[in-house]
């Protein structure tokens, strides 16, 4: 997965929402087992499916009708935008609910969470459990369906003007640190 690709003509903050260029996700990927090539991945729906089966049936770019091994990525990894990594089996998001992920302002890490179909935001397995309490209508939904791993901030993809926690003190000082300082 990638976040949005960072040019000159984009703005890094909005005076609306801030969050919003730099911190949600705009590109779906894939990468080849046996060529290692990126593809890119048309839905969010299609990229969990994938994602979900990862383990037992590993991604391949002929999957993808017209594509082989033989043929450029479609997508380069690099730090033209900030990448993320989704671990393999995370299970699809049951139907009517949205998975949503943010980006920390520190590029540390993504935050988790879910949307229910009454627009709810849901953090944690236990408001999760109550809600299909409260709803008895999602009682056919699994709970073991719902993951809250957050994808890998990739380190050599996030911008050298990020601002990022480099205190190993734990008091939460925040500095500019290049990605030098940071590795």
């Amino acid at each position: 997965m990638a976040l949005k690709e960072r040019s000159p003509e984009t703005p890094k903050t909005s005076s609306k929402n801030p969050r919003v260029p730099l911190r949600s996700i705009d590109t779906y990927a894939a990468q080849c087992d046996k060529c290692l090539k990126w593809r890119v991945i048309a839905t969010e729906e299609e990229y969990e499916e994938i994602r979900s089966k990862m383990e037992e049936n590993p991604f391949v770019c002929d999957r993808k009708p017209g594509v082989s091994c033989d043929d450029p990525a479609d997508i380069d990894y690099n730090a033209t935008r900030t990448w993320v990594i989704d671990r393999p089996g995370i299970p699809k998001t049951p139907e009517g609910f949205k998975r949503s992920l943010v980006l920390r302002r520190d590029f540390s890490k993504m935050d988790a969470y879910y949307i229910t179909p009454t627009g709810k935001k849901l953090r944690t397995r236990n408001e999760i459990a109550a809600f299909i309490e409260a709803n008895p209508k999602y009682k056919e939904v699994n709970l073991s369906d719902f993951n809250f791993t957050s994808p890998k901030v990739m380190e050599d993809t996030i911008p050298d003007d990020a601002v990022r926690k480099i205190s190993s003190s734990g008091n939460g000082n925040k500095k500019k640190a290049s990605k030098e300082a940071s590795t």
